[in-house]
């Protein structure tokens, strides 16, 4: 580490400025393998020491690598290189959970619970779920993960007569609606560009303002009823969305 971080390292002139330069010198070390997931960067202080730079720049240089999420801060412990995570591609062609697409992977899943119970509906529920008056709606709130990376946050919401005991679905809501006769056999999703506030960011251990992914679903039955009401945010590092297209029929193509 000593050898990475010297004066020599850093030019007054002609390279840019100097917390530039300290970002492109730990980018490049990570980009190498010279600086490998998990290592633990020197101190602030350390690095103005090792490297003849003020902290002022020293910590301009870190926080942009920290916003960029090649490092990771954690409170009372240090600096570190983020883990790599590995870029997955979801065909937006396919109906399916979370964990049917986990385990056409591989891939072990992991959830964990933030919140699920019977609530009074929000406006928004009662129209995208058609809800009665005085129904009440289901809300299933949790952290998506897969072989220990957290990779999307999960809000659903369904009726309570779809779903009348949140607590019973366990790792896949789809294979609870299954067991019932109620799996959905097709959805509306829309997809955005969002930046995740603190409290997403910290689910997911980003850095907050981090691009990520946010995806609406609406799911149906075969009888055309809206069945679930979906809000999900995704890391925006870690998922890509394909799609396949066709050439319209040629009665339908402009002239």
């Amino acid at each position: 580490m000593a050898e990475l971080f010297t004066p020599e390292a850093f030019e007054e002139t002609g390279s840019g400025p100097l917390y530039l330069q300290l970002h492109r010198l730990i980018a490049d070390a990570i980009a190498s393998g010279r600086l490998q997931p998990g290592d633990s960067l020197p101190s602030e202080r350390e690095l103005a020491a090792m490297t003849g730079l003020s902290r002022v720049t020293v910590r301009k240089g870190v926080a942009e690598l920290v916003a960029s999420g090649q490092l990771v801060q954690k409170r009372g412990s240090g600096t570190f290189v983020a883990p790599r995570v590995e870029k997955l591609e979801q065909a937006l062609s396919l109906l399916t959970s979370f964990t049917e697409d986990m385990a056409r992977r591989g891939r072990s899943v992991e959830s964990r619970w933030i919140a699920r119970g019977l609530h009074a509906p929000a406006p928004e529920e009662v129209m995208a779920l058609g809800l009665s008056i005085g129904e009440m709606v289901a809300r299933l709130e949790r952290v998506r993960s897969s072989d220990g990376v957290p990779l999307a946050i999960e809000r659903a919401a369904l009726s309570q007569t779809t779903l009348p005991n949140p607590a019973t679905v366990n790792d896949s809501l789809y294979a609870e609606l299954e067991s019932r006769g109620l799996r959905p056999v097709r959805a509306v999703q829309r997809i955005s560009a969002a930046n995740l506030n603190e409290s997403d960011a910290e689910l997911l251990g980003v850095p907050p303002g981090v691009a990520g992914l946010k995806i609406e679903r609406i799911s149906y039955l075969p009888s055309g009823k809206v069945v679930e009401f979906t809000r999900s945010l995704y890391r925006g590092d870690a998922y890509d969305f394909a799609v396949e297209l066709k050439l319209a029929p040629e009665g339908e193509r402009n002239p």
